[in-house]
């Protein structure tokens, strides 16, 4: 199986969690990282180059840093101006249909911050229910998030490490 990670961390160079893990899975074979800060600085993002390149694989990772319950900016714009009415949903907008697709999210807080009751009010899986309405709209078949939640904490190299080889084997 193929798989396109479209990472989208604005600040890449100062992240222990998300670097870790694209530096891991950039390892696999089949798997290919797809920097969109890096490749997009001003946000203008080619649309047909990812159409393109997005038809390539067979599996889509959306993989950010949970930012004020969503994703960075440039994510949401890459799903604003990529997938598009024809192309990713409507009655002849099938490219992506079939394809898995997975949300790799690392949030500050703790998983016990994000349940009912807990400081955030909401569980990850409610929170994530847009990339779900998402995936379901364009035929793509949603899976389980790969989560890391804590990422605020003082975290020791071996945690960081071992949570990119568990991303690296979900995506063999």
């Amino acid at each position: 199986m193929k798989t396109l990670v479209i990472l989208a961390h604005p600040n890449l160079a100062s992240s222990r969690i998300n670097k870790a893990w694209a530096e891991r899975v950039k390892k696999e074979e089949n798997v290919y990282v797809h920097d969109l800060y890096a490749n997009y600085p001003d946000f203008k993002i080619d649309v047909e180059k990812e159409q393109e390149l997005a038809v390539q694989f067979d599996r889509i990772v959306f993989q950010f840093p949970f930012y004020w319950y969503s994703s960075p900016a440039l994510l949401k714009e890459w799903q604003d101006v990529v997938l598009t009415y024809g192309w990713a949903y409507g009655s002849k907008g099938t490219k992506l249909q079939g394809k898995e697709f997975v949300v790799a999210t690392s949030t500050g807080g703790s998983a016990e911050a994000y349940q009912e009751g807990g400081y955030n009010r909401y569980p990850m899986n409610h929170l994530l229910l847009p990339f779900h309405a998402m995936a379901n709209l364009t035929g793509m078949e949603f899976q389980t998030p790969f989560l890391f939640q804590g990422a605020g904490g003082d975290l020791s190299d071996k945690v960081i490490q071992d949570s990119a080889e568990s991303y690296a084997r979900l995506l063999r």
